[in-house]
Formats: C-alpha cells, structure tokens, sequence
C-alpha cells in the first residue's frame, strides 16, 4: 500500500515569492515533512503530469515497514492562481493534505486566510479528506504589550496569533498545531503522532475498500478463539409510586386519625375530616389558620382574615377557626385515637362548601393535578366564572397568585411526591415519636398509616403502639430508619453505600414496603456495576453475603441479579475464600453462566500452545 500526501504552503517566514525559484534540494531538506521522513527520504525531481509549474517537489519514504508514502511540496500558493485545475488534479489523488505557513509572516497567512482557503472549504469537506494546518516558529513578543523601541527588531503586529491559527482550522475542518521549532521533538513527537494517526486511518479505510487486495492469514496461522460477550444481568423492576394513592386512601379512610373537622358557615353541617400535618405541609394558608396561638383562656373563633378582608396572603374570609379540646361528651372523635385537640374550620365560602371534597382530595395528591381539578369543579358547578373564581382562591391556598409562568407543568414540579418534605423529622403536629438507639425521631400517624401497611395495622389495632405517644424500634440503626422514614414522607430513597442500601431492605421487607425494597435493591446493583474490575477483587464488601441476606430478606431479584453478576465476573470471585459459601446449586448455575465459559478457556489454551510451537519452528528455520 501507499500513502499519497500533498503539502502546500512554507514553514519558512517569506515562503516563495512571485517569480522566485522553487525550493531547492538544501530547502526542501529543512522542511517539515522531510525532517519527519528522516535519512529515508529520496527526492525524485519535479512532478511529471500535466502541470505547467514545477512548484511540486515530489519525494517518497516508507513507514510502518512496507508502506510506502508519497509527498508532493509546494511552497507557493501562486500555483493555485497560475494552474487551478492541475492543482485540483493533485489534490483529488491525495489522501492527507498539509497545509503549512509561519506565525511570523503574517501577510502571507492572510493572503491564504482570504484568498485561497475560501476555494480550497467546499472541495475538502466534499472530499472528506484529512487535513493538518501547521503553524511553525516562535512568535515574537507572544505575551505583554507590543515593544516600543525604535531600536527593537521585533515586530509584534507581523506575527499571527493562535486565535486567527485556530479559526482558520475550523473553517478547514483542519487539525491545529502550533510548532515553535523543526527539531526533532516537535516533529516527530507532535507533527508525527498526527500524522501517523491519520496515515493508519487512511490504511485501514483503503484495506475496507479493497478487500481483494488485503493480505490474508497465512494458512498456518492459527486462528485466536472467539469470545463471546457476557450475559445481560437480568432487569430490576419497581413499581410505580403510588404516593398519590396512599394520600388519597388517607382522606377518604383515614378519619380514625383525623384532627382536623369541616363544618358548613351557614348551617353548620358536617362537611368532612382532614388531618392538619397533611393541609398544613401542602397550603401556607392552612399553616397560617391552623398554627395560632395556643394560650387561650376560652374557645374563640379565630378568622383567617383581618383588616381588608385578607390574611397575610391568604384568600379572602374563606375559613375561620375554633380551636378547642372535644371532650367525651362530643362523641364523634373516633375510638382507637390519641386524646388530643381537635381543629374546627368553619367554610363561609358556599363555592368551597360544595366542591370541599374535590379541593382537599386535590390538595393531598400533591396539589398538581390543575387539568382534573378544573374538570371536576366545570362538572359539579356548571358554571366557568364560578370555577374560575374557585381557582383563584385555592391558588391563594398555595400562597400564590397565577402568573405568566404559573403553568401546570412548574407547578407539577414544585409539590407532588414532595409535597410532604417538610414535615420530615418534623416536630410540626407531631403525634408519634420513635426511639431508636437513644435517638429521637418524631413522624405523624397520619402519613405513616396511608404509606405503610405495617404501620397502619400498628397503630389501628389493639396494640400498645397505637394508645403511646412514645415508639422504640429495636433492630434497626437510627440513620437507616431515618431512611427508611424519608422514603414513607418523599417517596425517594438514596443510600450512600452498598451497605446502607442493604440495611434499608432489610428494614423496608420488616415493614413489607416492596417498592422501598426494590429501589434498595437498584442501589445495590448500580453500586456494584459502578465498580470497575481492580476495585471489585480489592475491596472488602462481600458480594456472596450480600446474596446470602438477599435470600434471607426475601429479595429475590436482587438474589438473581447477584448470581448472574457473579457468573460475569467468575475470574474475580472464584479466587476467593467466600466463593465455597455457594451452595451446590448456586454453584451449578454460576458455573452454568460464567464468564468465559470453560469452553473458551480451553480454547485460549489451545491456541496459545499453537502459537509457541509456531514460533519456535520458526526460529529454529532461521
């Protein structure tokens, strides 16, 4: 094979001017790509085809051992005036195009920059050909301000700047470099590297395009095996949040738990329950109306709105309050429930009385679903200017008015599974507090019985949990219940090892939270996977325990995951002392899946020896 490459333009400040001579044999020696080639390089005289000028300087060398490399120089950019389509001629056979100026002849460099490479664009990006822009020689006064001394022999506005270098090889499609000097480091550390990367592409598209031509195996050469690529580890599912759900099971079954009554302001009818933890984490206003002043000599009705008929922010005299403890007497606080005070709201709007139920169930799925809040209302009112106005004030429930970004999508963004993150390890109406390893952790009945079956039957039935206000926790560290509580308030779970993660399954089967158990067991997987092969044989997490508990705490993907994560790596595992753990049919099927299979590794063994009989009859040929 044979690599034709085309140079054009001087390295040399002043290059070849109009009228003057081509480079000669002692020019072209000092040039670039004759200092690459080396002491193998040999001139052949001008190019012989049909151009009228004999600016080509041809010459050819070998690289890579057989390949043998043609140049073609042309110092001078006339040639493209004086000859054009024999230039262009040239130019189409080339593989490599180099194209060469210096940083302290500036002139030239624009004589280039607007004459010539505005030509040269359309045919170099339709060829698709490689091209290299070199810029050689130290540039004077490169940093500082330009010397004014009459007697200073440099001249900082002749040089080209790097900038002016570097836009030109993006309008090329060129690859940029700057060589202070022709020595022998730069040439062939920098201006080589290049260009040998772009003469191996160039032999490997040419050995494409001519397969006929591509030298072959030798027929005793033997063949390397085939490698197969691993097996794909089985996918880990977790199921859809139902955060909404649960909120929404909460409302409509949850009275047991609720402190917080609705009555009509005209006839004082009952109108519904809700639990002040959930209103007050979601609505600003409902924070305002519900946290008051708790020091009162007697039940007083408290509104909302003061002076113009506005709260702070809050929406005009919609609810008002009557805070007072409901004695035995009342009779409709449920059995099973704490003794503790019961907020009455008294609705004066008519508008909220009749859509109440639709606003709170909008309000605890996570007050962003605006679309099927509006349809419900524009059903039960029949009436848009009502259920626009209705809008308006549970807007103002949110503390905002609607703006030209209030869209549903920001405001999908802002609440939703995050509309109880305030309440997280909150004291905030508080009514359960667990002990666990001497740390404090308060959490609301509320949320924890709409988000956990087990917490709902704990704190519903005759259990001593469900009449103490204090809860130990015995088996668990305080930070992976935090965890485990952060997901129940933020439907979110992100451990911060391996270890934590496997700590919060184990809590989340305690509890029966299989989707908290699944995403533990994601973590895992993505822990592990993150792990490249050095790190995994060195570190000191047990891959074949963390099977082991898998099996223990009923989490079977993440089991069947491991297993085949073991098989992939079966050169790392095997060669430890846990690896005997494994149980007979663990082992059958790890060594079912392994990878590489001992197939292969026979094989690999085969071909080795092949190899070193190969090359030992060959040296006893030579």
């Amino acid at each position: 094979m044979s690599i034709h490459i085309v140079a054009l333009g001087s390295e040399c400040p002043g290059g070849v001017r109009p009228g003057e001579e081509a480079m000669g044999q002692g020019q072209l020696q000092g040039g670039l790509l004759w200092s690459y080639l080396g002491h193998g390089a040999v001139a052949g005289g001008p190019e012989e085809s049909s151009l009228s000028n004999s600016a080509f300087m041809e010459y050819t060398s070998r690289v890579f051992g057989d390949v043998t490399v043609v140049v073609q120089d042309c110092p001078s950019w006339d040639l493209l005036d004086s000859d054009w389509a024999g230039v262009r001629s040239v130019l189409e056979q080339a593989d490599i195009l180099v194209i060469k100026y210096s940083v302290n002849d500036k002139l030239a460099f624009q004589q280039v920059r607007n004459g010539y490479a505005p030509r040269l664009r359309p045919l170099l990006h339709h060829w698709g050909m490689p091209v290299i822009l070199v810029a050689v020689g130290a540039r004077l006064n490169d940093e500082g301000p330009p010397c004014t001394c009459p007697l200073c022999a440099s001249d900082w506005s002749s040089c080209v700047p790097h900038s002016e270098g570097l836009q030109l090889s993006r309008d090329l499609g060129a690859t940029y470099l700057e060589l202070p000097s022709l020595n022998h480091v730069f040439v062939s550390r920098y201006f080589g590297s290049v260009l040998e990367y772009f003469m191996i592409q160039c032999l490997k598209q040419k050995a494409n395009d001519r397969p006929e031509k591509r030298r072959g195996n030798k027929l005793n050469e033997p063949r390397p095996p085939h490698l197969e690529q691993p097996a794909r580890l089985p996918p880990i599912r977790v199921e859809e949040s139902s955060f909404s759900q649960d909120l929404q099971w909460l409302l409509e079954r949850g009275v047991q738990f609720a402190d917080v009554a609705f009555y009509a302001g005209d006839s004082g009818k009952e109108l519904g329950w809700g639990h002040a933890a959930v209103l007050c984490a979601v609505s600003p206003y409902f924070r305002q109306l519900l946290l008051g002043p708790k020091a009162r000599e007697r039940p007083i009705s408290r509104c909302a709105c003061r002076g113009d008929g506005r709260g702070d922010g809050g929406p005009p005299s919609l609810l008002s309050t009557w805070d007072g403890g409901l004695g035995k007497e009342d009779g409709s606080r449920p059995d099973g429930h704490l003794a503790g005070q019961l907020s009455r709201l008294v609705v004066k709007d008519p508008l909220l009385c009749l859509c109440l139920w639709e606003t709170l169930m909008f309000l605890y799925r996570g007050a962003w679903e605006w679309e099927h809040l509006q349809e419900a209302m524009g059903e039960k009112l029949n009436n848009s200017l009502a259920v626009a106005q209705l809008m308006d004030r549970i807007r103002s429930f949110l503390g905002r008015d609607k703006g030209p970004r209030d869209t549903p999508n920001a405001r999908a963004a802002q609440l939703g599974p995050q509309s109880l993150v305030n309440l997280f390890n909150s004291p905030l109406y508080s009514d359960v507090i667990f002990m666990v390893q001497g740390s404090v952790l308060p959490a609301h009945r509320a949320v924890l019985v709409a988000r956990c079956d087990v917490m709902a039957a704990m704190f519903s039935g005759k259990y001593a949990e469900a009449r103490s206000r204090v809860v130990p926790i015995h088996g668990v560290s305080s930070d992976t219940f935090l965890s485990f509580l952060e997901y129940l308030y933020t439907d979110t779970c992100c451990p911060a090892s391996v270890l934590q993660a496997m700590a919060v399954l184990v809590c989340a089967e305690m509890y029966q939270v299989k989707r908290l158990q699944h995403l533990c067991e994601v973590c895992v997987c993505a822990y592990l996977q993150s792990m490249p092969s050095r790190e995994l044989a060195s570190t000191g997490i047990s891959v074949i325990r963390l099977l082991r508990r898998a099996k223990c705490h009923n989490a079977e993907q993440l089991y069947v995951w491991l297993l085949h994560f073991i098989a992939n790596n079966y050169l790392i595992f095997s060669h430890k002392p846990d690896f005997l753990e494994l149980s007979e049919e663990e082992r059958e099927q790890v060594e079912r899946l392994r990878w590489p299979s001992r197939g292969y590794l026979q094989e690999l063994s085969e071909y080795q020896q092949r190899r070193r009989k190969l090359k030992k009859s060959r040296c006893l040929v030579m």
